[in-house]
Formats: structure tokens, C-alpha cells, sequence
């Protein structure tokens, strides 16, 4: 419960900001993997980056694609399998976004202090890694 408690608290500092952008937090997640994947990834790499089942992959890719904001292609050579890879407006959103997502990041390093927040990163990596 504590887990899921912070987990609520610091994603209370971020919808407001998606809600802005008229996201979700699963589509930041998709539009925040694709930034700096200009070549694009496979959707089994970008549901294991963003840590989403593959039918929720898909509906959210189909909503992102509706809205312009991704677009997939086939690999050269491989008609079956596809790229998704951020389109200029969802580049767009991502500028937009990112600077406003750092911001709140920073209010919970002032919270906690720089300190505190590399070791909970830190313990939390150690968590996952148990697996």
C-alpha cells in the first residue's frame, strides 16, 4: 500500500500537466519510450520500455495514430513486422511536455532532497531486479 500510495502522490503532480496535453499517462509513457527512437522500435520493445500488455499497447498506439502524434511503417524488407516511431506533432508534444514533467520532478527533489531521491531510485531498482 505504501507503494501505491506514492506512486498516487507523484503521479498527482503529473496529471493536471497530461490532462493539459489531452494524455493519458499510458500514451506519455509510449510518446516518452519513442522520443530518441528516431529509427522507431517494434511493439514488443515498446510494450517492454513502457511496461504495457500488448492489447493495451495497441488500442493506445491506434489512439496516438488517430491523433498524429505517432505513426507506424513497415521495416524495409519485412512487410510483417512494423516500426512505431514518434510523428512531428507528437515530437512536438513530447517538447512541450518534457520541460513541464522535469519541473514537477524537481519539486519532489526539493521535497526530499537529491539525496533521498538517488537512493530511492536506487532501493527501487534493487526491487525490480529481485525478480
Amino acid at each position: 500500500m505504501a507503494l501505491l500510495r506514492a506512486r498516487e502522490y507523484v503521479m498527482g503532480h503529473f496529471r493536471p500537466l497530461l490532462r493539459e496535453m489531452d494524455l493519458t499517462e499510458q500514451q506519455w509513457r509510449v510518446i516518452r519510450a519513442l522520443q530518441g527512437h528516431e529509427d522507431g522500435l517494434e511493439a514488443t520493445a515498446l510494450a517492454e520500455r513502457t511496461l504495457l500488455l500488448m492489447p493495451s499497447l495497441t488500442r493506445i498506439i491506434k489512439s496516438l495514430e488517430e491523433q498524429k502524434l505517432v505513426r507506424r511503417e513497415a521495416v524495409k524488407g519485412d512487410n510483417r513486422r512494423k516500426l512505431i516511431r514518434l510523428a512531428p506533432r507528437g515530437y512536438d508534444i513530447y517538447a512541450k511536455m518534457a520541460p513541464l514533467s522535469e519541473a514537477e520532478y524537481k519539486k519532489i527533489e526539493t521535497r526530499i532532497g537529491a539525496d533521498k531521491l538517488d537512493r530511492l531510485y536506487a532501493l527501487l531498482d534493487d526491487i525490480r531486479q529481485e525478480d
